[in-house]
């Protein structure tokens, strides 16, 4: 199970370089000028620090798996990001609208990959949390 730690932490680290392209992607310069100051910049804070989680967790998965793996206290925090992961699989399919992807090729590529990314992550937390 330590590889699949090392995987999900670079995965993890390469995921929170992809916010990089979000502004431009998503063209939040124009779409978030509607919005009144606090809440522009609260999602702009949001999204830096989901970036840092992100990161922070990639470094810990890639350099502590064995510790994860091995101690009650590392399948403890395995089970909580199992339940974290699970619920962020849950909400691609029940909070996000389909119309966001189905019937555009790049958009239902990308519900498809992350549908598979957090339910890869789900099954592997769990897995570890219940060894």
């Amino acid at each position: 199970m330590e590889i699949h730690l090392k995987i999900i932490g670079v995965l993890l680290i390469l995921l929170s370089l992809v916010h990089f392209d979000l502004p431009k992607r998503f063209d939040w310069k124009n779409n978030l000028a509607g919005l009144n100051l606090f809440n522009r910049q609260m999602f702009k804070v949001h999204v830096v620090f989901i970036m840092m989680m992100e990161i922070l967790l990639g470094i810990l998965f890639f350099t502590s798996s064995v510790e994860l793996v091995n101690t009650n206290l590392g399948k403890k925090i395995c089970l909580g990001l199992g339940f974290f992961w699970g619920l962020r699989a849950v909400f691609q399919f029940f909070v996000y609208s389909p119309k966001l992807w189905r019937g555009k090729t790049f958009e239902t590529i990308i519900h498809i990959l992350f549908s598979i990314l957090w339910f890869y992550l789900t099954i592997i937390f769990f897995v570890i949390a219940f060894q």
